[in-house]
């Protein structure tokens, strides 16, 4: 393995990705479709509830509201969340 191929294997440490495997070397058309390979997700990002939970762990850190453990805060909010949308839905 050459160096830049060792560095381009540390770089991408953490990501998604790909493995080809083949015991002869890729014709060029085998390369041509790898490369047309797509992916349809996010691996670097946090899904959505695990934004707004970070959020309402901060919110807490700086307003704790006399709760003194931030899951009782979490689960409080949530419930107002979840009522407030509740409501929204008709009978």
């Amino acid at each position: 393995m050459t160096p830049e191929m060792s560095a381009n294997i540390q770089y991408s440490f953490q990501k998604a990705g790909f493995l080809a495997f083949s015991p002869d070397p890729f014709a060029t058309q085998e390369l041509e479709e790898i490369d047309k390979i797509k992916v349809d997700f996010d691996d670097g990002g946090k899904t959505p509830s695990q934004r707004l939970r970070a959020v309402l762990f901060r919110l807490w850190q700086q307003e704790p509201e006399g709760y003194k453990v931030s899951n009782d805060h979490y689960i409080a909010h949530m419930e107002k969340i979840i009522n407030h949308y509740k409501s929204k839905l008709e009978p």
